[in-house]
């Protein structure tokens, strides 16, 4: 047995490669990557322009460390910060630890402000990492059991409810901040009104809070817009990133606006990993491929016709609560708990994952075709069907 610590449940199969949006296992079966490693692997698998860009800064530089100036973090925080107009960009290597240098952040602000003991307002359902602070901040008590002491200074609300954020403010003046994602992703694709994140920049502004923002899962082009929060035409004072954002190669980054800037100085937060030049330019690359090449237009089309295909393909049967989404972020909820689909889907070659028990999850790369999408689609289709008639 491999000497792996067990803490995963991991399904009885092994990828030796990949094309697109295709993985092959050891005995060479094909499978339709419905997941994208989690909403990784942007740009699939071995795609070309990544490939090269990769081969060519392992040949030049992997890491030297934030002792020194890091050209392509220079760049890739350049971009980002356009992209999102925002100002500051810190890169670290995952989305726990962006969203932990996010509570830090507002931690510290707070004490700037005068504030003792800040506290930040969480969403129920919300998944924002497996750090202390950040599965603290997390809606779940699943991830959280067994890890008390929590770490305090959050203050938990319904998802997607502004009264009870101002409810809550009557009753707790140490509130510096708000963190919320625009759709959440292992809280089983629920997706905010946009007017509520409007109403929230103006209560964050009107309270000198900060407004925080975790598009781990949900950002990089995935809904069809760069940040899913840009839909409601709004900017954060505070965004996380990760997952998507190096098709694959680790990187994370926490960006910073307005009255979020200036925050951190030197000694204050650091990663010794974060921003090297080899996970930057996979970064870079990212960016680049998914605005030369359109793929948020893709999203947005292709994952408006795998849920109307799914609607279509699913609305006679009973057990189906609803199917939704926004780009290639696409929740299938049904009546009963599901789990048994996603080994079921595997023997069908189609990777699938499922959430919060009872919705089938899929975030396939952007990079999928229309013909993909359907094969997928029409996969998918009689293994639910077949699930709920028994």
């Amino acid at each position: 047995m491999p000497h792996l610590m067990n803490t995963y449940g991991r399904l009885p199969v092994a990828f030796t490669h990949g094309q697109g949006c295709r993985l092959f296992d050891e005995q060479g079966k094909s499978y339709l990557d419905g997941m994208a490693g989690v909403a990784v692997n942007t740009l699939g698998h071995n795609h070309p322009r990544l490939v090269q860009a990769l081969g060519e800064q392992l040949g030049r530089l992997i890491h030297t460390s934030n002792l020194y100036r890091i050209r392509e973090a220079e760049e890739a925080s350049d971009r980002l910060a356009g992209i999102a107009r925002m100002e500051e960009v810190f890169f670290c290597n995952s989305g726990c630890e962006a969203n932990e240098a996010a509570i830090k952040l507002a931690r510290l602000y707070g004490h700037q402000q005068g504030v003792e003991q800040p506290m930040i307002i969480v969403m129920e359902h919300a998944f924002h990492g497996r750090t202390l602070a950040t599965l603290s901040a997390t809606g779940n008590r699943k991830v959280q059991a067994g890890f008390e002491p929590l770490v305090s200074g959050f203050a938990r609300v319904p998802f997607d409810n502004l009264a009870a954020i101002e409810h809550l403010v009557q009753h707790n003046p140490n509130v510096v901040a708000v963190l919320f994602e625009p759709i959440q992703g292992e809280g089983g694709i629920n997706i905010v009104h946009h007017e509520f994140m409007r109403a929230l920049r103006r209560v964050c502004d009107q309270k000198n809070w900060l407004l925080m923002v975790d598009e781990v899962q949900c950002g990089l082009g995935r809904t069809g817009a760069w940040f899913a929060h840009q839909h409601a035409g709004i900017v954060p004072d505070v965004m996380t990133l990760a997952k998507g954002l190096g098709s694959g190669v680790p990187i994370g980054a926490c960006l910073a606006a307005g009255r979020a800037t200036g925050v951190f100085k030197p000694g204050t937060h650091g990663s010794t990993f974060g921003g090297n030049p080899l996970a930057c330019v996979a970064a870079l690359t990212t960016l680049n491929v998914i605005e030369a090449d359109q793929l948020m237009t893709r999203a947005m089309q292709l994952g408006e016709a795998i849920r109307e295909g799914l609607r279509s393909g699913l609305a006679d049967i009973e057990g189906v609560i609803e199917v939704r989404g926004e780009g290639l972020m696409i929740g299938v909820e049904l009546d009963r708990p599901c789990g048994v689909l996603v080994s079921r889907a595997l023997g069908a070659g189609l990777l699938i994952n499922v959430t919060v028990e009872k919705v089938i999850r899929l975030l396939p790369p952007l990079v999928m075709s229309d013909a993909e999408g359907a094969e997928l689609v029409a996969g998918l289709i009689p293994l639910i069907r077949d699930f709920l008639k028994e």
